[in-house]
């Protein structure tokens, strides 16, 4: 591909960046080959989104065509995500940062003739925890028939860094039959979808199972189920969770003149310089800075430099949030939980 123009080949190379007309049913991470050739790539890993805002269509007309668009827009683009709040209902677009969703947006209309209103963008937060605790969960209900009754107790731990979330079962003597394993395991794993600080999703936590009991009549798979939330929930109060920001990782290209004021403004948005390097009278900064502090950037780099400097921006990690800016995402957090 020549800009506009396009050159036909026979052959293309390892490196070469090419167009394949009338391939139907590939999306990013497929292997093309030759059909006697019986090989598949690794296919390339992503990171997690950071970013995410609700969006609606404006009429019904645009209702089914905004899920078309969507799947076919997530199918080809994997840091793309699209998932439905169970709680309003609303469909919830997730990607790489602010003008990644804005690209999203403005290919709808153009591509799919999808006209949308989009909320304010939301950071994804997690949440996770920092010392052992212990939970106990009871489901006890008693009706006129037959009722409910699931116990499960759970020492809470942190996972190693990345390792995500492990539910291990540790029972002895079948105080807890098999068969209760099971969902008591997804009870847990469904109480890290909300955390206890703002109702962030929980990563990096080990749960074991080691104890409970169980009725011989009453006990059923939904009151174990609903035991292991309840004993995940009481056992990460009591272990100092904490909620973590998505870290990007910042580049800025700038002119030598500018190069103050653009340091000055990254450590006003709680940033930290990794490194500085000169290149032909353009200074390239590079830092690392919380999201939170980074929507708008586009604009105000723009006036910090009369229209000079440019940016890159990736996700680089997860990091702890300062105490003072805690409690004021917990404020206007819509995800938190009620407090009692």
């Amino acid at each position: 591909m020549r800009a506009m123009d396009k050159e036909e080949i026979e052959v293309a190379y390892a490196g070469d960046i090419c167009a394949v007309i009338g391939i139907k049913d590939v999306i990013t991470g497929d292997t093309l080959c030759d059909e006697d050739f019986d090989i598949r790539l690794e296919p390339p890993t992503f990171p997690e989104t950071v970013i995410s805002m609700s969006i609606e269509p404006k009429s019904k007309v645009d209702q089914e065509k905004m899920g078309n668009a969507l799947a076919r827009l997530a199918a080809e683009d994997p840091t793309f995500r699209v998932s439905t709040d169970a709680e309003t209902g609303q469909t919830i677009i997730a990607g790489m940062g602010e003008l990644h969703l804005e690209i999203i947006r403005d290919r709808m209309l153009r591509e799919f003739k999808v006209e949308a209103e989009a909320g304010k963008p939301q950071i994804a937060y997690r949440e996770t925890i920092t010392k052992a605790s212990e939970g106990e969960g009871k489901f006890i209900r008693q009706t006129g028939g037959k009722g409910q009754y699931g116990h499960v107790c759970i020492k809470l731990e942190p996972n190693e860094k990345g390792k995500g979330n492990e539910v291990l079962n540790e029972i002895v003597g079948g105080v807890i039959p098999k068969e209760f394993i099971k969902p008591a395991t997804e009870g847990i794993l469904e109480g890290t979808n909300n955390g206890t600080i703002a109702g962030y999703p929980v990563v990096d936590i080990r749960a074991r199972i080691y104890d409970g009991s169980f009725h011989a009549v009453d006990s059923s798979e939904i009151a174990f189920k609903m035991a292991g939330i309840f004993a995940f929930k009481e056992a990460m109060k009591a272990a100092a969770p904490i909620l973590l920001e998505p870290i990007m990782k910042v580049e800025v290209t700038v002119p030598e003149e500018y190069q103050g004021d653009i340091m000055g403004d990254i450590n006003r948005r709680r940033g930290q310089i990794q490194g500085m390097e000169s290149r032909e009278g353009a200074c390239i900064v590079a830092a690392l800075v919380p999201l939170e502090t980074m929507f708008g950037y586009a604009t105000d780099i723009r006036s910090l430099s009369k229209g000079r400097a440019s940016y890159s921006m990736e996700p680089s990690h997860f990091d702890q949030v300062p105490a003072q800016v805690l409690t004021r995402i917990v404020e206007t957090s819509t995800r938190a939980p009620a407090r009692t």
